[in-house]
Order: C-alpha cells, then sequence, then structure tokens
C-alpha cells in the first residue's frame, strides 16, 4: 500500500468517516445490511484532515487529468470538496443535480461548462457509481467532456466497475475498500478474521447479511 493510500484510510478511519461493525451491521435505507457506514461529509467540519484530503486529491489530479477546464461536483457530497478544489486551481467550478429543476430554468447543471469543455468529476464516495454516471452524463449531454471521475474511497464494488466501463469513464480513487480495511487491520480496530467478514461484503452486497446469518 502507497504512502498516500495508508495516510487517507487513517485519516477516515480515526474520523469515524468510515466505520467498520462486523459482528452489528449497519441498515441502509434499502434494507442491505453492511458491516460499513461511511460518511465523508464529517471531514468538511475538520479542517485540518480536509486540508490533507484537498491536497491528496489535487495531487492526484496532477497526476492523472492531464489538461481539463472545469471542476464539476456531485450532488450534494461532491460539492465542498470540487469548490476547495477549484479554489485552490484557480477554475470555474459547476455542480449537477441529480435531475434538472422543476422550477426557474429547469437546470440540472449549476453555474457554466460550455460545449467541447473538459470536466474532471469530484466525488466523495463510489458505492454502485450511479451518483457519478449520472453527473457525467448531464455534462455530456451538455456539450462538454468528463472522461474523469476523483473520489475519496471506492467500494470495490462490480458494479461500480461495470457502470464506469460501459460510460467510458475512469475511476481514480484516493484509496480503495481493501486499503481502508487492511489499515485498520494493522491500526488493531479489527482482526483478520473480521476482515475477511468485511471485504466479503463488497462482493456480493445484496446478499451477505444472509450469508453472515443475520437475517
Amino acid at each position: 500500500m502507497k504512502k498516500r493510500e495508508e495516510e487517507v484510510a487513517k485519516i477516515l478511519l480515526e474520523l469515524k468517516a468510515v466505520s467498520l461493525r462486523p459482528n452489528k451491521p449497519f441498515r441502509y435505507s434499502s434494507g442491505m445490511l453492511s458491516p460499513v457506514y461511511t460518511d465523508c461529509r464529517l471531514l468538511i467540519s475538520n479542517p485540518v484532515n480536509r486540508k490533507k484530503i484537498i491536497n491528496y486529491y489535487i495531487e492526484s489530479i496532477r497526476e492523472k487529468a492531464g489538461k481539463f477546464e472545469v471542476i464539476a461536483g456531485t450532488s450534494t457530497a461532491g460539492i465542498p470538496h470540487a469548490a476547495w478544489i477549484a479554489e485552490r486551481l484557480n477554475l470555474p467550478m459547476i455542480y449537477v443535480r441529480d435531475s434538472a429543476k422543476d422550477h426557474g430554468k429547469g437546470n440540472q447543471i449549476e453555474g457554466r461548462i460550455n460545449k467541447g469543455e473538459k470536466a474532471i468529476v469530484i466525488e466523495d464516495l463510489i458505492s454502485t457509481g450511479s451518483s457519478s454516471i449520472k453527473t457525467v452524463s448531464a455534462i455530456r449531454k451538455a456539450g462538454a467532456k468528463a472522461p474523469l471521475v476523483f473520489s475519496i474511497i471506492t467500494y470495490d464494488m462490480e458494479k461500480a466497475v461495470r457502470n464506469f466501463m460501459e460510460n467510458k469513464v475512469k475511476l481514480i480513487s484516493l484509496a480503495s475498500f481493501s486499503d481502508i480495511v487492511n489499515t485498520a487491520e494493522r491500526m488493531r480496530m479489527i482482526n483478520n478474521k473480521d476482515k475477511i467478514v468485511i471485504l466479503d461484503w463488497a462482493k456480493d452486497p445484496a446478499s451477505w447479511g444472509r450469508k453472515m446469518g443475520f437475517e
């Protein structure tokens, strides 16, 4: 594991922005059970660590993005990170709603992006990748380009891999789910048995709770 991935994982775990609970799983609004709950919004209230994360975003962007003109944030989780990144890079920013407004001008994209411009999309967490792909689709519909999505963490779900591949989008995450879980083991927050159980969730989230005997 590289230093960046491990540092990001430590920040998220220490802030409890990622919580691991293999023996008493969380229930999502969908009804699905999970040994992990992620809330990267906790970062926005922690100036020291949010600055570190923004530095890592920018470092990764400079390594991978090439030339681009606009920073795009997913609504709502990607907006604060996109704003800080755009400010640091002195670039225009937009954000993309889940759907177009039903009043006013009916905008889905807030801010301005011109045809032919290239945007990079900023997200915090990738689960299935659907919110990121909605953002990409809206930008492309406006005649601009959006080939890259940057996130803090990805759950490494197969559905997300398929989503990005089918839509010809490259995902670049500061830390993977396995980075988080392996770091948690090194920090003695979980043991090896817990690690195996937690990592198994990402392979088949829908049936994990039943498989583990929780339902």
